[in-house]
C-alpha cells in the first residue's frame, strides 16, 4: 500500500472519529448583522472542509420577548411581526428538516445550514414580496416545506419559538448582542467578537490534530506573519538594550 493511500486512510479515520466542535448561534431571522455573520462567516466555513468538524445549534430568537395568555403565546420581536414569523419558520425548519436515504450527499445538518443561509441571504428583500421559504426549500433539496409552513402558522410554531426563547434567556437575559456565538458551551466575549470577522480562526483553535487543510493553512499563514515580527523584535532588543 502506497504512502499516499495510507495518508488518505488516516485522514478519513481521523474525520470519522473526530468529536465535532459544538457551536451555538443566537440570531434573528431579519437581523442584518445576523445575516452578514451567517452568510459571510459561518456558511463558507462550515459548507467546506469543516462540515465534519462542526456541529451547530441554531437558536433563532435574539432580543425577542414573549408573553402567555392561557394557551396562546404572544411574541414581540426585535425587527417587528415579520421577524416573529421568520423566527418561527427557522424554528420549524430546525425541527422538521430531515435527510433522505436516497440523497446520501445531504445530511440533516447540511440541509438545515443551506436553508438557513438562503433565508438569511433573502433578508427583507423578498423577490416580488414573496416570502422566500418555498424557494429556499426548493433550491436546497428540502422536501419538508409544507410541514415547515404549516408548523409556522400553527400553535406548533409558537411552542417551538417559545422553547428557543427559553434557551436564549437561560443563556443571557436579556441577550447582550445579536448575533452571539458560543463555542463548546463556554461563552467568551473576545472570541465572540473575533468570530464576527473570522469565524474560521476561532473554530480552528478547537479542532485537534490532524486538522483539516484549511486550518493547517491558516496556522501556517499566522506563523509566516509572526516569525518576521519576532525576529524584528529580537533585533531591536539586542540593538538597543
Amino acid at each position: 500500500m502506497s504512502q499516499n493511500v495510507v495518508g488518505v486512510l488516516l485522514v478519513l479515520i481521523a474525520v470519522a472519529n473526530a468529536v465535532k466542535v459544538p457551536v451555538t448561534i443566537y440570531y434573528e431571522s431579519l437581523c442584518p448583522d445576523s445575516a452578514k455573520f451567517i452568510t459571510e462567516q459561518v456558511f463558507p466555513a462550515v459548507k467546506g472542509e469543516l462540515r465534519d468538524y462542526v456541529e451547530i445549534n441554531w437558536v433563532p430568537y435574539g432580543k425577542s420577548h414573549f408573553t402567555t395568555q392561557g394557551a396562546e403565546v404572544i411574541f414581540d420581536c426585535h425587527h417587528g411581526p415579520n421577524e416573529c414569523y421568520g423566527n418561527k419558520v427557522h424554528a420549524c425548519a430546525i425541527e422538521h428538516i430531515q435527510a433522505n436515504s436516497y440523497q446520501i450527499e445531504f445530511t440533516r445538518e447540511s440541509l438545515t445550514l443551506d436553508f438557513i443561509n438562503c433565508m438569511m441571504k433573502a433578508g427583507k428583500n423578498f423577490d416580488d414580496n414573496v416570502y422566500p421559504g418555498a424557494r429556499c426549500a426548493r433550491e436546497n433539496h428540502i422536501s419538508a416545506w409544507e410541514n415547515i409552513q404549516q408548523c409556522a402558522n400553527t400553535t406548533e410554531g409558537s411552542i417551538l419559538l417559545k422553547k428557543q426563547g427559553e434557551a436564549t434567556m437561560q443563556f443571557q437575559n436579556p441577550l447582550t448582542s445579536v448575533p452571539t456565538v458560543v463555542f463548546k458551551q463556554q461563552y467568551d466575549a473576545k472570541e465572540n467578537d473575533q468570530a464576527m470577522s473570522s469565524f474560521l480562526n476561532v473554530v480552528c483553535k478547537y479542532i485537534p490534530q490532524p486538522q483539516p487543510k484549511v486550518c493547517a493553512a491558516l496556522n501556517s499563514a499566522v506563523a509566516t506573519t509572526v516569525t518576521p515580527l519576532l525576529a524584528a523584535l529580537a533585533y531591536l532588543l539586542v540593538r538597543f538594550f
